[in-house]
């Protein structure tokens, strides 16, 4: 049994850097979240993990949603969780360290460049077509799994995108605000990038369902098969971007209704492109 299982069989009650430092040793650290969480990298003799907790109640809430969403979602793009506990009062959710770099990394201090030639997002733009299109149907497919749980995409954004370079693979992450729906949201806005959120999800009392993460899923299609980072170097063909402005129209009822109608037929424009 690994450091990590034998240390949760008995109940953790003290801060989380002690568990940390009965477990191994941190290689890397994430304390510079404007999520409000911090994470960690941590080796032990059985592997690698990603150990993430919440410092405000505000963060520890989307640590539910994401206990919850796991709980209900499996798939090979979804970074499972493998574990979940308290340590000083607060959640600790334990998944396996991916070795994939995350498209775009914001912290408090800092907004990564995404067209810094050296970064992930502007290496992602720059793979051959086969490659992105792979990429993007791996998100879609992973999405099938999160609306046939029965969950809306929110907060979804580059950000929740990490990529294997080496092994050419798209892993999912950070999903911790995704909830069951449909929902009436009673805020005057979720939180997400105002780059891929949907109309209604700056109106509070819109409803808020699959259209929603047809067009978070829309936005990252034309975000990530792109050039560039102004929509302006576009590497897809006119039947691709007419499905992703049919993902994105700013009402809901003129959006694909579900994501396997978005997921249908983009598949059907990518095979003939």
């Amino acid at each position: 049994m690994d450091a990590i299982d034998r240390v949760l069989a008995v109940r953790r009650t003290g801060p989380l850097e002690v568990f940390l430092a009965d477990v191994g040793v941190v290689f890397r650290r994430f304390e510079d979240q404007d999520s409000g969480c911090a994470s960690y990298g941590v080796r032990t003799a059985g592997g690698c993990w990603f150990v993430k907790t919440a410092r405000s109640r505000a963060a520890a809430r989307s640590l539910e949603r994401a206990c919850a969403l796991h709980a209900r979602v499996r798939h090979e793009a979804v970074v499972p969780l493998l574990h979940s506990f308290h340590a000083a009062g607060h959640p600790v959710l334990v998944y396996p360290w991916v070795e994939a770099e995350a498209l775009y990394h914001p912290t408090v201090r800092a907004r990564p460049d995404r067209a810094d030639p050296a970064g992930p997002m502007a290496r992602f733009r720059q793979l051959p077509l086969a490659l992105v299109h792979a990429a993007l149907d791996r998100i879609l497919d992973a999405h099938l799994a999160v609306s046939a749980a029965g969950f809306v995409a929110v907060d979804f954004y580059d950000g929740c995108v990490m990529y294997d370079f080496t092994r050419h693979r798209v892993h999912l992450c950070d999903l911790d605000e995704y909830r069951p729906g449909p929902f009436t949201h009673d805020v005057d806005r979720l939180p997400g990038s105002t780059r891929y959120m949907a109309p209604e999800e700056f109106t509070r009392g819109a409803v808020i369902d699959e259209r929603t993460t047809v067009h978070a899923l829309g936005r990252a299609l034309r975000l990530l098969l792109d050039a560039g980072d102004c929509e302006s170097a576009w590497r897809g063909t006119g039947a691709q971007l007419g499905v992703v402005n049919h993902a994105t129209a700013p009402s809901p009822g003129d959006r694909y209704a579900t994501v396997c109608e978005l997921a249908a037929q983009w598949r059907a424009v990518t095979t003939r492109a």
